[in-house]
């Protein structure tokens, strides 16, 4: 597991990201099998080639994962001086990702064979990438969705008028009709996030702040 903070920007139109993971990575001395140029392999002493052993608690026998051949039975008998005969060693490795646009908190990608090699040349594992995304300064998301608060003035509420509202796409044009009160909702359609499973676009979604003022000269007055 690898996680990854992604800008808000980032995530709503999809990026591409390198990241380092330290991760146990085949040996580069054994190349995985886990021992020195012309080691055999032989029945482990320890188990006799079960993979297993007994130890008794009281009046219980109790199987166990046997810890000289880890399971395996057999054993080498020149061990890989750099990896102890694991076929594995501890290594930082670069890897590049392609994150999708819409994605979200929480959302995880997988990154087949990018996780830790197999034990003596095993397969490798996956890499599970977990998702975190940083708020933005204006837009709240819900779903694909984005709220925006936006302040207008009483004279443009009370006569209507025509503001620029920013989106992720730059300023879009919206009407106030004549009267309209304050937390009244506009839906601007399509303006929202792409949806990360290719269902369309969210749409922008504008709540508007009228600011009454609270100082009034004698003609505003009138």
């Amino acid at each position: 597991r690898f996680d990854l903070e992604l800008e808000f920007e980032e995530a709503v139109r999809g990026c591409e990201k390198e990241i380092s993971a330290t991760k146990l990575d085949q040996c580069d001395h054994c190349h995985g099998s886990g021992g020195e140029a012309g080691a055999t392999r032989k029945t482990c002493s320890a188990c006799a080639g079960r993979g297993q052993v007994l130890t008794s608690r009281g009046i219980f026998s109790i199987a166990q994962t046997c810890p000289r051949c880890d399971g395996s039975g057999r054993t080498l008998d020149k061990p890989c001086r750099k990896c102890h005969g694991a076929g594995r060693a501890e290594k930082t490795t670069k890897i590049k990702l392609k994150i999708p646009p819409g994605v979200d908190t929480g959302a995880r990608l997988r990154s087949t064979g990018n996780g830790e090699a197999g034990v003596r040349g095993g397969p490798p594992g996956d890499l599970f990438v977990v998702l975190h995304v940083q708020p933005h300064p204006l837009f709240h998301r819900e779903g694909d969705d984005l709220l925006f608060g936006m302040p207008v003035s009483f004279v443009q509420a009370a006569l209507g008028a025509e503001i620029e509202v920013p989106s992720l796409d730059g300023q879009v044009v919206l009407r106030i009709p004549p009267g309209t009160q304050t937390a009244t909702m506009f839906r601007v359609k399509g303006k929202g996030v792409k949806n990360v499973q290719g269902h369309g676009w969210g749409d922008l979604h504008v709540r508007l702040n009228v600011e009454v003022p609270t100082r009034l000269n004698h003609e505003q007055k009138a």
